[in-house]
């Protein structure tokens, strides 16, 4: 039982760098002094750190369910 809680509290962890790293990385799309190139790169980043935040909540999700059953 102690594995599954430091492997959810890992997610954890993980997950809040994840949220982290695109409020970074719209504040850098929110710079006026940003390049077209740049900000489209920065974009492609954002959304893949969100999607992959997703991922963790919908895991995380699936595991509650499947232990309240």
């Amino acid at each position: 039982m102690s594995e599954v809680t430091v492997e959810n509290e890992t997610k954890n962890i993980n997950f809040e760098e994840k949220i982290e790293s695109a409020k970074k990385l719209l504040n850098q799309l929110i710079d006026p002094q940003i390049t077209l190139s740049n900000s489209v790169e920065v974009y492609k980043n954002g959304i893949k750190e969100l999607q992959e935040a997703q991922k963790m909540l919908d895991d995380a999700k699936l595991q509650f369910e499947e232990l309240n059953k």
